[in-house]
Formats: structure tokens, sequence, C-alpha cells
């Protein structure tokens, strides 16, 4: 009795504590991720296109750009091209540039920028992936997911230094919506905290739109079942969504915008269908939570024909992909041979063996939440999570990129099952089938075991042996560098000029030199990319109007570049193919050939017509 008194008295132990646990796994995970990169790593900026291009935006911004003028000035056609990527992100990015910049010169300020806030990000995630799993079974299961976090984060590159594109904010976003959602006590604080999120989520980026509305769907259903029980908890969600949809609306969208549809970014159609949404849930909660359920699940459902006829009215075109109406010519010569945009069968085709890397892990969360609902164990929460599983994981078969979100989801019921399983075996330590299915469990829910016995199914050793060499960061070779500030130095003092270059260069192009650049990798600029590609498979004597029409004075050729190689084979009579041969037009002048640079520069001279 006085042993009991005592721990009570000086409180949890001190490896149940929720801060603590989480700055520890944090700290080391982000000490780790810091020593083993770090001094390999041969650019502040991470490999992605996506990288360089946020850390160009967020420079403009310093430089003066307004807030609200998202304009790429030096990418694409005359005039430039609109990005649909948020302030939100540049924020923190340019602050900590500020930050750094009164103590360091640029380049330094940038490496400490770009090293600091992806690390940073890590804390938030633990912190939310902890408390969902501390909320789902105590101290064991908040160790249990953290764990399961940091592998996922210490194997993958969204959290990396120099990754700062905006992906690994969406991770945390959705991270902390599911660990609101989770909340078994239905607290209106955590729903209020959910609207923010989902609202957050939105602006930040729209890829994370199914997960969202699966979260709506959840609370919506999640009052439709239980009634007066979860009628505050809707409320505060209903509401919190609103004013925060609202709110971020008008701080992120420029006002002569406000009436355009774009379904890439936070516009009047996701903006009025939330906000639409979020008042039909308020009015269905205040006026039905006194019916019984299937007066309740009835609001919901004329809810939501109100809700689809809005999206018809308001933008059809936001029901079909955002890259629908992408040019054919871009969706074969760039979209197909995007890695992060392929499909389910793409990825079985052209990589087997990071097949159940991607995919295996969330099959069998899904598989434990069936099961336990099957067995009416938790049964409300585990029909909370397979919904939010499930819709991520039908992402990844369309484009990969949605994988990462499915891994990260399925580490709650896993962790769940797994710390269930800990306590059974320390119970009977003796029985070895709860020992083996302990040990199996784990083993299944971390996608590296499975991409471990993947490739070693399809490739063997050698090709394990292969990619762990590739994890070391490979520096192009001097006549195959297309992107680095070395390969691009000659580049950089030529006077301004309009260059034509491939899109894997293009925001390289942007970062280190003051052209403007024909191509980046982006889709909603399609004039400039579909430009240098007409140019690129012209015939010699037609590339000349081409360029006259564009203004491009610079052509940068890269034929070590994947896509520069694609054409040359595409068009063997093209401009680019000629270049390969070494059939130089006269209207092409030649520079002399730079050290360590795998472009060949040409001036442009068109005769005046």
């Amino acid at each position: 009795m006085g042993q009991a008194a005592e721990t009570a008295r000086s409180g949890p132990a001190w490896w149940q504590r929720y801060g603590l646990s989480v700055a520890l796994y944090s700290g080391g995970l982000i000490a780790a991720m810091a020593l083993l990169n770090i001094p390999i790593a041969h650019d502040y900026v991470g490999p992605d296109n996506d990288d360089v291009m946020r850390l160009v935006q967020a420079r403009d911004f310093l430089n003066g750009q307004r807030w609200f003028d998202l304009m790429q000035y030096r990418l694409g056609l005359e005039g430039g091209t609109l990005m649909h990527w948020s302030r939100l992100v540049d924020l923190p990015i340019a602050a900590l540039i500020l930050l750094f910049g009164l103590f360091f010169d640029q380049p330094r300020a940038e490496m400490l920028a770009l090293t600091v806030w992806p690390l940073f990000l890590v804390l938030p995630l633990m912190a939310a992936v902890g408390l969902a799993g501390r909320r789902m079974g105590g101290p064991q299961v908040m160790h249990v997911a953290m764990g399961l976090t940091a592998l996922l984060v210490a194997t993958g590159n969204r959290f990396l230094p120099g990754a700062i594109d905006h992906h690994n904010v969406q991770l945390v976003l959705v991270a902390a919506l599911a660990a609101m959602l989770v909340d078994e006590h239905y607290r209106p604080s955590s729903m209020i905290l959910a609207g923010v999120l989902t609202a957050t989520a939105i602006a930040v980026g729209t890829e994370t739109t199914p997960i969202l509305v699966t979260a709506c769907l959840i609370v919506a259903v999640s009052w439709a079942v239980l009634g007066k029980v979860y009628a505050a908890a809707a409320k505060a969600f209903a509401i919190s969504l609103i004013l925060s949809i609202t709110a971020l609306f008008l701080a992120t969208t420029p006002p002569h915008l406000y009436a355009v549809v774009a379904c890439d970014s936070l516009s009047i159609a996701y903006y009025g269908l939330a906000s639409i949404g979020g008042i039909l849930l308020l009015a269905s909660v205040m006026f039905g939570s006194r019916l019984g359920i299937r007066g309740r699940f009835g609001l919901l459902a004329a809810a939501g024909v109100v809700i689809l006829l809005a999206a018809l009215v308001l933008a059809p075109e936001c029901l079909r992909s955002p890259l629908a109406d992408l040019d054919p010519m871009l969706k074969r010569l760039w979209l197909e041979r995007v890695v992060e945009a392929q499909s389910v069968l793409d990825q079985l085709r052209q990589d087997p063996g990071l097949f159940g890397a991607f995919y295996a892990v969330g099959v069998f969360a899904m598989a434990v939440c069936v099961f336990r609902i099957v067995e009416r164990d938790r049964v409300r929460l585990h029909a909370v999570l397979l919904p939010l599983i499930a819709v991520a994981w039908t992402v990844a078969l369309v484009q990969v990129r949605g994988a990462v979100f499915a891994n990260l989801l399925a580490v709650l019921p896993l962790a769940l099952l797994i710390g269930q399983l800990r306590r059974a075996t320390n119970r009977d330590p003796e029985n070895l089938g709860l020992s083996f299915a302990f040990v199996i469990t784990v083993l299944l829910s971390v996608p590296n075991v499975w991409a471990f016995f993947g490739v070693m199914s399809t490739e063997g050793t050698a090709g394990l042996i292969n990619r762990l060499r590739n994890v070391v960061p490979q520096v192009a070779g001097p006549s195959t560098d297309c992107t680095s500030a070395r390969a691009l130095r000659q580049l950089a003092t030529l006077p301004e000029a309009t260059v034509a270059a491939p899109s894997e260069s293009g925001a390289s192009i942007l970062r280190f030199t003051h052209h403007r650049v024909l191509s980046a990798p982006y889709h909603r600029n399609q004039g400039g990319m579909l430009t240098e590609l007409h140019i690129s498979l012209s015939q010699p004597d037609e590339a000349p109007a081409f360029l006259r029409g564009s203004g491009t004075t610079i052509i940068a050729f890269c034929p070590s570049d994947p896509q520069t190689t694609l054409l040359m084979d595409t068009k063997p009579d093209g401009l680019y193919a000629a270049l390969g041969r070494g059939d130089v037009p006269p209207y092409l002048k030649p520079l002399p050939a730079a050290d360590a640079s795998g472009f060949t520069i040409y001036e442009v001279h068109l005769a005046d017509e």
C-alpha cells in the first residue's frame, strides 16, 4: 500500500511520460539523420526539383515579391508561370533564412535554414504519432508507434536535410489529424484542432484531399451513429473548419483570383465546398441530434446531395485529376516517366522488388482493422483508421506518391496490435506461438523489411548490394552534370536570356543563374514545356520558328539528360538528335566547352525576317 501511494505521488515512470518520450525519440532521430546525411551531402538543397523550386520561390519572396504574387516570372513563356504552391510553406523557410542571415552570409544562411526546417518537422510528426498511440493504448503503444514512425522517417527522404518540398508538412498534418480522430473521449478541443488541420492541409496542397474528405466523412458518420454523445465534437469540428478555411482562403488567395476555380490549390472551389460542407454538418448536428439514427443518416444523405450539386456547379472539373487536361505529348514524354506519378502497374513492371514496401504494409493494416471490426474489438477506433488507410492506399494505386501516407497511417493499428502482443508475451513468456506472432507482426509492419525481401527475391544479393550503394548520394561526373552550380557556371556568366534546356535542369537554372528558362517539370507550365519539346523535336530548318516565337536566345544542350536521350531517339531527324551527332545548324553558335559541365551552350543567331 505504501509503495503504491509513493508511486502515485511520484507520478508515472519516466518512460511513460509523453513529452519526455517525444523529446527523446525526436532528438535521437534528428541527431542520427543529421550525422548520417550532412557529412555526405554534396548540396544543401534536396535532390528533388521541388526542393530547388521551393528555394527559388522563397528567395523571390525575400527579394520583395508580394505575398499574394505567386508568379514565377522567369519560368515558361513571356509573362511567366503562376505557381500553385502555398506561401504557408514559403513563410517559415524564408523566416529561417532571414534569422540565420543576421549572423551569416546568404549561402550559409540558406544552408542552415534548409537543414533545420525538415529536421524540425520530425518533432511535430513524432508528437502527433505519439499522441495517437497513447490515446489508443497507453504508453506502450505510444512507444511502438513512435518507433515504427522513426524507422519510416529514417529510411525515407521526406525529412532529410534540404527536403523543403511541402510533402513533409502534409505528412505532419495528416498524422496530427489522425491523432485527433482517434480521441475516444470525443473532446471538442480535439475536433477544433482537427478542423484547423483539415483546412491547413487543403491550403498547403491538394494532394491529400481524398484523405481530408474521408476525415470529414468520419466526423459526420460518427455523429450519425453516436448522436448526442458526439454532437459537441461534431459542432466543434464544423465551426473550426468553416472559420479556418475562410481565414486561410483570405490569407493565401490573391483577391483578383477569388472567383477563379483552380483544382490544384486553395481556390473558390475548395473553399466553397469545405464551407458548404461545414455549414451543413453544423446545421445537421444542431437540429438533428435528437432524431434517431435513421433520421441522422437521412440528414447526412441530403447534405451529401447538396454538396455534390455544389461541386457540379462550382467546379465540375475538379472531380477529375488536376492533370486530366495535360497535353498528350507531355503525358507521353514527361508525366509517364515521373517516378512518383507512376501507377501500381507501372511500379510492379519497372521495380517489382519495391512493390511490397509501397503496398504490403497498408494491406496488412487494413486486414488488421477489418479483423478487429469483425471480432468487435475496439470497433470505432478501427472503423476510423480503416477508411483513412484505405483511401491513402487507393491513391497510391494511381500514383505511388500516396504510399508514404498509407504507410504512415498504417502505423497506428499495427502499433496497437504489436503493443497488445507484447503484453501477451510478457504475461506468458514460454508461449512460443505468441512470441512468433509478435516477431512476425513487427517485421510485417516495417516497409523496409518488405523491400529487403522483395529485392532479394527478384534481384538477389547483387541487387541488394547495388541498392545499398545508391543510398550514398552520387556526384554526377563532369560530362553528365547538368544541374549543379559548377555545371551552370558558364551559363550564369552570359547576359540575361531565355534558355531552352531539359526540364530537369530548369529549376537549377532558376536557382543558379539570372536567366528565364522555358521548361521545368510543373504542370502549370505547359506552354513552356511544350515549346522546349517542339524545339528539340523539330527538324533543324523548322526550329527557328519556335525559337523566334518564344524569344529563346540560348540552347543549353545536355546529351546525358534522360529526357534529351528520349527525344533524340524519338525524332532522329530532330534538332537535338542533330546536335547529338555534331550537326550544328548555322544559326547556332557553340560556346567553348566548359570544364566540369555536361552542357554544351549554343547561342541562337537568327536572321531578321
